[in-house]
């Protein structure tokens, strides 16, 4: 498969076409190019290693969205077993935004509650672009409450702009649909593995990101807003996406300082879509590691641990509240 490039990867795709052109006018020509060839083989693997390991926080966004990036369903068929897809919420529909169902990671029988996207416009159109109505919100509880009855853990993997805004889901009740996944998957009792593997966007994501344990592919995002939407909200203008990118602190490793996430998960050098089974593998060495701990616990203690880990999240300053009460 053939990589699309992104703007930033320009210098490496410029590189690689003069190896490119090296080597052919080498062949052509029957000349000795060997020591030319292995100088531009350095140079290209220091300028990638240049580049990925000072991406921007936009850059990072770009690299979450990438069209070729694993989606959930592909991270399902490298890293589970034994998939069976569960469909409907039992009130309305089913959402295909938001595939659920029963799956096997090394030795854990578990349920699985995803977003899903689409490669092309069929697909997207299919899938909603990966932004889930009420009904997936109900169908992905459904299932966890499925995986409660029978002590099967949860895993969830997310990847969405944000649940769907239309007007067919606020009359369905998308806030109360994602209020409601809030509130039972703290008592869940069950162990709980979510991770983020590409967009994770407002309440769409933590829908089904309410988790023991959070983790984050290394070029994945979290955040409150999407860069444009934040963009447009504060410079009334989304050519800003970039600095609000920046200012929302949205990157994996904002986020591990923050205490937002609890692991980092690494992706291949240049991004996921770069090497499928590779990063389908690093994913599944997590999920499994993460299991394994959790299974350990037992249940009361896993959910005072959830709670107290949700209640200290956020920082807050109250010099500037003392200075004001003393007059300073």
């Amino acid at each position: 498969m053939e990589v699309q490039p992104l703007d930033f990867e320009r210098p490496i795709i410029e590189l690689q076409r003069r190896l490119q052109d090296l080597k052919s006018h080498s062949d052509r020509h029957d000349l000795d190019f060997d020591a030319e060839v292995a100088a531009m083989e350095k140079k290209i693997a220091e300028t990638r290693r240049e580049i990925y390991s000072h991406l921007t926080a936009w850059q990072r966004v770009q690299l979450a969205r990438h069209v070729q990036r694993p989606f959930a369903l592909d991270y399902i068929s490298r890293c589970f077993t034994d998939w069976v897809e569960l469909h409907g919420d039992r009130l309305f529909s089913d959402d295909r935004a938001m595939p659920c169902g029963l799956a096997t990671i090394g030795d854990f029988r578990c349920v699985v509650v995803t977003h899903q996207k689409g490669r092309d416009t069929k697909e997207n159109v299919k899938r909603n672009f990966g932004c889930a109505h009420p009904e997936g919100y109900r169908k992905a509880l459904r299932i966890m409450r499925l995986g409660e009855k029978f002590s099967l853990p949860v895993v969830a993997l997310i990847d969405t702009p944000g649940a769907f805004p239309g007007i067919g889901s606020e009359e369905r009740h998308i806030s109360e649909a994602i209020a409601v996944n809030l509130r039972e998957m703290m008592s869940l009792r069950v162990p709980i593995v979510a991770a983020v593997i590409g967009e994770g966007g407002s309440g769409g994501a933590l829908g089904i990101g309410v988790a023991d344990r959070v983790l984050i592919l290394e070029n994945a995002y979290y955040s409150v807003i999407s860069p444009e939407a934040c963009s447009a909200i504060l410079w009334k203008d989304r050519r800003h996406a970039p600095e609000a990118a920046e200012a929302l602190k949205l990157t994996a490793q904002d986020l591990i300082g923050l205490g937002v996430v609890d692991e980092i998960v690494r992706e291949p050098e240049g991004g996921a879509h770069r090497d499928h089974e590779t990063a389908a593998a690093n994913l599944r060495s997590a999920l499994l590691e993460n299991l394994q701990r959790l299974s350990r616990m037992p249940v009361d203690a896993l959910l005072d641990e959830r709670y107290a880990k949700f209640r200290k999240m956020g920082r807050f300053e109250e010099a500037v509240a003392e200075a004001a009460a003393t007059g300073a």
